[in-house]
């Protein structure tokens, strides 16, 4: 059930907004009607008063938690970074946390957040654990879990992400339309929901076109994108393509092919995912769906200051549309240095 805002009691009491704040405040201008009247709508909806986000407003500064899964990842710091960027240009201070993907030091972070007073929460969680959302919510701090959605009750802890399962397609669709029959997914842990996500949209096109799918699984690494670029080349010379599950899996199978001789946008055609900073500056430039990872961050973040600072609520569920930067690693075409030209879905 969604927490009832201040909107909500000023809309109950038939009141303004500034009404409802001057009555929390104990404002002497509030007459003893009105006060009796907005008092009686936050008791019919359970309307609980949050001092920490009112100190923050009032104030003009603040402590927003930022919980990260993985900030080895580059597409994760873009994020935070931008994040922090974000918040910290309307005065609010953030403190940031890697939970390098355990749930242990996940649930220690934000209990520890949660004890030193921080106002808000956004979370990129670690599978495997729930209980987290639990805490965060007997502590009755507003919450937004980004990226993964690891709480499935979005009414309790909205959910923002961006179009994955768009991005698979259209990364699908492009390789399709250059004459690839035999296109591989390459990385993620298999049954995990981003993994099952950024696929969907690549086994609906290829099913689609009447080709079969393909998943080489793995946990996403540099590492383990050289390993499939060589066992491909060495036992699946049927392949002519390749999507990869983010773009440390792509670098690693553009390294592996250089080291096989194979030259891509030629013999064979990849595309990755995320579209990092090195996706541009490699040679040959590596194709990807594009996220715009700092756009969505700030944006992110300007939906949690309008919550705290306004009462308006996130959606429980939000999706950004993706494009992909095509480049020479699947056209073969030499590229500008910032990227080839976006393609929306």
């Amino acid at each position: 059930m969604k927490r009832p805002t201040i909107i909500d009691v000023a809309r109950h009491a038939g009141v303004s907004k500034s009404t409802v704040s001057n009555v929390l405040r104990r404002s002497p201008e509030v007459s003893a009607s009105t006060r009796r009247e907005v008092e009686a709508s936050m008791t019919a909806l359970n309307y609980v008063y949050n001092r920490s986000a009112a100190k923050l407003r009032n104030a003009g500064t603040g402590l927003i938690g930022l919980v990260i899964n993985d900030l080895r990842n580059p597409f994760f710091t873009e994020f935070a970074a931008s994040a922090q960027m974000a918040f910290a240009r309307k005065g609010f201070a953030t403190v940031i946390a890697n939970t390098d993907e355990d749930t242990a030091i996940q649930a220690q972070t934000v209990g520890s957040m949660i004890e030193h007073g921080v106002s808000a929460l956004l979370i990129s969680p670690a599978y495997g654990d729930t209980g987290v959302f639990d805490a965060i919510g007997r502590a009755g701090i507003p919450a937004l879990q980004v990226l993964r959605q690891v709480e499935a009750r979005v009414d309790r802890v909205p959910f923002a992400s961006l179009d994955y399962a768009g991005g698979g397609a259209l990364a699908a669709r492009h390789l399709i339309g250059l004459g690839c029959r035999n296109i591989a997914f390459v990385g993620g842990l298999e049954a995990r929901p981003v993994t099952l996500e950024r696929m969907s949209g690549y086994a609906a096109r290829l099913d689609a076109a009447g080709l079969p799918a393909r998943h080489f699984p793995g946990r996403p690494s540099r590492a383990l994108g050289r390993e499939m670029a060589l066992q491909i080349h060495r036992d699946h010379p049927e392949f002519d393509a390749a999507i990869c599950f983010s773009d440390l899996v792509a670098l690693g199978m553009h390294a592996g092919f250089a080291e096989a001789g194979v030259r891509l946008g030629r013999d064979f055609r990849l595309v990755g995912f995320d579209d990092i900073e090195e996706a541009s500056l490699v040679y040959p430039a590596l194709s990807s769906v594009r996220c715009d990872i700092a756009r969505f961050a700030e944006d992110t973040a300007n939906a949690m200051l309008a919550w705290l600072s306004d009462g308006v609520r996130p959606p429980d569920l939000h999706r950004v549309p993706v494009t992909l930067a095509a480049r020479q690693s699947s056209t073969g075409q030499h590229m500008p240095l910032d990227g080839g030209g976006p393609e929306a879905l």
